[in-house]
């Protein structure tokens, strides 16, 4: 099956690289415009690519943890897209550090929450004010908002398990006006930023071997359930949860 996108304005923070680059990409080979936000990684080399498939997009740089900012941003991204929304991805989010409850300080605990929740609930908000009926809310979260994430991660588990949580609200309150609210839930994910700035080799290769299907994930794998996700054939799926994981979850 093959999900038309054609005429659909997306939006999809942090996607300078890594997943959010990839969503953006398929998201615009299924036909629609993308207006993506980055921080540390350069949205410029993205845009280049999505205008060589013939889209309109713009890359712009946002703080996802200022509502001010976030505003802003939202309402220039709307703009460039032709005066509306239909589509949100919330990629932005990042484990900042790996750190244990008891070593943990306010500061790491408030910085992983707002970088990852806070900007979900921040984005959405604002972007809600452009998006019209039948719209789509997709949210990048984790396996680790399910399974309490690897060494470190409690903050970012329980961000990502917010995520989720915030996700199965918003398809309540926003079922009325047929906007579904999704996450998706990667696994081990390969090739990203993540896995090389927090992730040892050896931790890597033992994730890797704990995944039934032989392989880590790589981006495309999330992109391809987003896209679906922000199709018209996805009218009826709301507040779920979709693993994408190769199956970690059974052994």
């Amino acid at each position: 099956m093959t999900f038309d996108l054609t005429g659909t304005r997306a939006f999809v923070t942090g996607a300078g690289t890594g997943i959010g680059r990839s969503v953006a990409l398929e998201l615009a080979r299924a036909g629609a415009d993308v207006a993506i936000t980055y921080r540390t990684h350069d949205g410029g080399p993205v845009v280049a690519e999505l205008t060589a498939l013939g889209r309109t997009a713009v890359a712009l740089p946002m703080d996802a943890t200022d509502s001010a900012d976030v505003d802003r941003v939202v309402a220039h991204a709307a703009e460039a897209l032709g005066g509306g929304i239909d589509v949100l991805v919330n990629n932005a989010g990042g484990l900042v550090g790996r750190r244990s409850v008891t070593e943990m300080t306010d500061e790491h605990w408030h910085a992983v929450l707002d970088v990852n929740l806070t900007s979900m609930f921040l984005v959405t908000r604002s972007v809600l004010r452009h998006m019209p009926d039948g719209g789509r809310i997709i949210s990048i979260s984790s396996q680790a908002g399910q399974n309490g994430g690897g060494p470190g991660a409690a903050a970012y588990a329980a961000a990502k398990a917010g995520m989720d949580g915030l996700t199965r609200a918003l398809a309540k309150e926003l079922g009325p006006r047929r906007i579904t609210a999704n996450s998706v839930a990667p696994g081990f994910i390969g090739d990203t930023p993540f896995q090389e700035t927090f992730t040892p080799q050896d931790a890597q290769r033992a994730a890797i071997a704990g995944i039934p299907v032989g392989r880590p994930g790589v981006p495309a794998d999330v992109a391809a359930a987003a896209v679906y996700l922000a199709s018209e054939q996805a009218g009826f799926t709301n507040g779920a949860v979709i693993d994408v994981n190769g199956g970690a979850w059974l052994r």
